[in-house]
């Protein structure tokens, strides 16, 4: 069995919330395994974010399966599934969602707030977390007081600080400059060489060299599912079929 399987997933959304509208994800099915990294491209509206979200057990898929390490998410209730998602997955997204009047290493803190670790316990959690992403000395720093770069370590150090085996990243280099996506990028190939399975949604043609496989799709069906023979491949072309389309920012 793999990690994540998902099986057959539709998603509809409608306008007014009555009936099924249009099809975002339509009959998606693929797996996972432990340890990949996974790119998931295509063009504008084509169900990226939604497959990530669903992924991530925070959207409902209107048919079909999710199943994370055996367990099928979406069969939990509501209680369970938010407890499910905090033990298993940590999200890193483009617009980061950093608490601004929290230091750092109280932003790290946030996802342990309702765990059963004393506060000094937590503390250390995080301080682990910042130094995992090389942040430890700007610990006590606000947002505000970083630098884009130094903000978004923050964010992976609060999505790893649960010890979470899956991360999600949505655009997660989508607002940085060329190099310092580069060393974000860098970044989250270290941490899934130490086991962390990553799945990410990407515009940037050149993260492709970053990820084990490649997922692509078009009006939210999958059309490319492909592997790399090497951790860490040459550059895909800006103009192979990977990632043609991919110069609109929107997401679905």
């Amino acid at each position: 069995m793999a990690f994540i399987e998902i099986h057959n997933v539709t998603k509809h959304y409608s306008a007014n919330g009555a009936g099924e509208g249009a099809a975002v994800l339509r009959d998606v099915s693929l797996a996972v395994e432990e340890g990949e990294f996974v790119l998931i491209v295509g063009p504008s509206g084509s169900g990226k974010s939604t497959l990530l979200t669903v992924l991530g057990s925070m959207n409902q898929p209107s048919r079909g399966h999710v199943l994370i390490d055996g367990v099928s998410v979406y069969d939990l209730s509501p209680e369970r599934r938010a407890d499910f998602r905090r033990e298993y997955v940590g999200f890193v997204f483009q617009q980061l969602q950093l608490v601004p009047y929290l230091t750092a290493l109280e932003n790290a803190t946030l996802p342990l707030s309702i765990s059963r670790l004393s506060n000094s316990a937590q503390a250390e959690r995080a301080h682990e977390a910042l130094r995992r992403v090389g942040l430890e000395t700007k610990a006590h720093r606000l947002p505000g007081a970083l630098s884009g770069g130094e903000q978004e370590r923050v964010a992976i150090a609060r999505a790893i600080v649960n010890h979470p085996p899956l991360i999600l990243g949505d655009e997660p280099t989508g607002s940085l400059d060329s190099k310092t996506g580069k060393e974000i990028m860098e970044l989250f190939r270290e941490l899934n060489q130490s086991g962390l399975t990553i799945c990410m949604v990407s515009h940037n043609p050149e993260n492709a060299r970053y990820a084990s496989r490649i997922i692509r799709l078009i009006d939210g069906t999958v059309v490319e599912d492909s592997r790399h023979l090497l951790r860490t491949p040459p550059l895909v072309a800006v103009n192979s079929p990977e990632f043609q389309d991919l110069d609109k920012g929107e997401r679905v």
